[in-house]
């Protein structure tokens, strides 16, 4: 069918909305990466409104020298991979059985785990069981606490649900126990809801800080968040140790180590998604439709 001209003003429209729309998306972005390397006193004074003034890598300089940064990223790297795992492999246990028509105990066990979203235990009963278990300043208390949400269990199961039981018969016909139906048929049909858990609990354990500020002592352990946490607080109490001409400019480096951590902390993740984007955007809409 021949395009009107109707439809090519309406294409136009949507296509300058779009531009439009990106534009202001991608500005905060892109002032943030030119705060972190223009020249401190040209932040503080505000001069930077979009393109960076000057040249400055003092921000990621002095980051990237702080003790244990380098270990610290290693760290959280390590606490992420090991958390996702651990999350997406008991949480897809335990979503599985309640995906099943035949499992008799799954009305007693979706109301048990839906009780969990509106009760929680609270910060100092976790901390006691952590402490009671013998795994504080370990690698177990960085990944075991959270690892298992009931959240995470219902969009597993809603979209368990959502694979034709045929599939799981004729397995079942075919000599197929519950671990190889699981192995061999579910979970190679649910990359999308895979791919959106694992995205969303790798985000929460980069980001996170508050469990290395409770539950870890030694310093070489410590993940990125805690390392960047310091640096800026160490700055922040110079400023205020500091004398007149001094605060000027330990203020300038603290303003711009503060856009630098923000790039070092979403540049991992903006890397990440291009690849899951595919999956994470397919899982969420099932997870949002599926009850």
């Amino acid at each position: 069918m021949k395009e009107t001209r109707g439809d090519k003003i309406f294409r136009i429209v949507i296509a300058i909305i779009l531009l439009f729309v990106n534009a202001i998306m991608l500005y905060p972005f892109i002032l943030i990466i030119s705060l972190s390397i223009s020249d401190p006193e040209a932040v503080l004074r505000g001069e930077v409104t979009f393109l960076p003034k000057g040249f400055s890598g003092r921000a990621y300089e002095k980051m990237i020298t702080t003790p244990n940064f380098v270990k610290s990223y290693g760290n959280t790297i390590l606490y992420a991979t090991v958390g996702t795992i651990i999350t997406l492999a008991l949480t897809a246990l335990t979503a599985f059985p309640l995906s099943v028509t035949k499992f008799r105990s799954k009305k007693f066990l979706n109301v048990y785990y839906m009780i969990t979203m509106f009760f929680y235990g609270g910060m100092i009963p976790t901390f006691l069981v952590v402490r009671s278990l013998g795994i504080i300043d370990t690698l177990w208390a960085m990944v075991l606490p959270g690892a298992l949400t009931a959240y995470n269990i219902m969009i597993f199961r809603s979209f368990f649900q959502g694979i034709p039981e045929s599939l799981h018969e004729s397995a079942y016909i075919d000599g197929a126990n519950d671990w190889r139906v699981l192995f061999s048929i579910i979970l190679p049909l649910s990359k999308p809801v895979i791919a959106t858990i694992a995205l969303f609990t790798i985000v929460r354990h980069w980001n996170s800080f508050f469990n290395a500020l409770l539950y870890l002592n030694t310093p070489d352990k410590y993940p990125l968040q805690m390392i960047l946490r310091n640096i800026l607080t160490g700055a922040e109490q110079l400023n205020k140790d500091s004398g007149a001409f001094e605060t000027l400019a330990q203020s300038s480096v603290t303003e711009s180590l503060k856009d630098a951590s923000i790039i070092i902390t979403t540049l991992p993740v903006i890397c990440i998604y291009p690849f899951i984007q595919r999956y994470f955007v397919k899982g969420v809409m099932i997870g949002s439709v599926k009850g």
